[in-house]
């Protein structure tokens, strides 16, 4: 697993106004809408990689000597797409009841930072974007926020971006949500 890199490690982000960049913007806030407008079927076939791997690590608190304080082999969500699609499978049918009626879901996705990915390989981008989930509940007057940030890694499938690798470093020690039946 990929650990928060810190600035130095990593190769200077794409101008904004490199097309790759515009593609991959334009991938994210596509993806933000699909999820908010509960098309989980149409964002896993269109907009997810067969070869996912999507990965929520537990964090801890810890001193700054001992790193960022995310385990390397604990996750909330350590998902393939046979699983994501088990989930939104369920999610489809009337036996979903924590989710029934659904959440209201609303994706803000910030400070995206395209690069080449690490190999150089010219089919993957490295997107990093920062995230805030606002989620409600039936009646709920408090909304449940999460913030993190999303480490992604595209790749060109026929023609056209996949999410082939997302890991969601949440903000987060104690997640006060009522269940985890949604999309980072």
């Amino acid at each position: 697993m990929t650990a928060l890199n810190s600035p130095e490690m990593l190769n200077p982000p794409l101008s904004v106004s490199d097309p790759r960049h515009a593609e991959a913007v334009d991938f994210l806030h596509h993806e933000a809408e699909l999820l908010d407008g509960l098309e989980e079927r149409t964002w896993l076939t269109a907009l997810v990689s067969r070869d996912i791997v999507y990965r929520v690590p537990v964090r801890e608190t810890v001193e700054r000597a001992r790193g960022r304080g995310f385990h390397a082999t604990t996750f909330h969500l350590d998902e393939t797409y046979g699983s994501l699609d088990s989930r939104v499978t369920r999610g489809e049918t009337k036996y979903a009841w924590a989710e029934d009626p659904p959440s209201r879901v609303r994706h803000f996705v910030t400070n995206i930072r395209t690069r080449d990915a690490a190999d150089a390989d010219p089919c993957l981008l490295d997107v990093r974007s920062n995230l805030l989930i606002y989620r409600t509940r039936q009646e709920q007057t408090t909304p449940q926020l999460l913030s993190g940030e999303r480490h992604d890694i595209l790749r060109r499938e026929d023609g056209r971006w996949r999410l082939l690798r997302r890991v969601v470093y949440l903000d987060l020690t104690v997640i006060g949500t009522h269940n985890f039946s949604l999309f980072f």
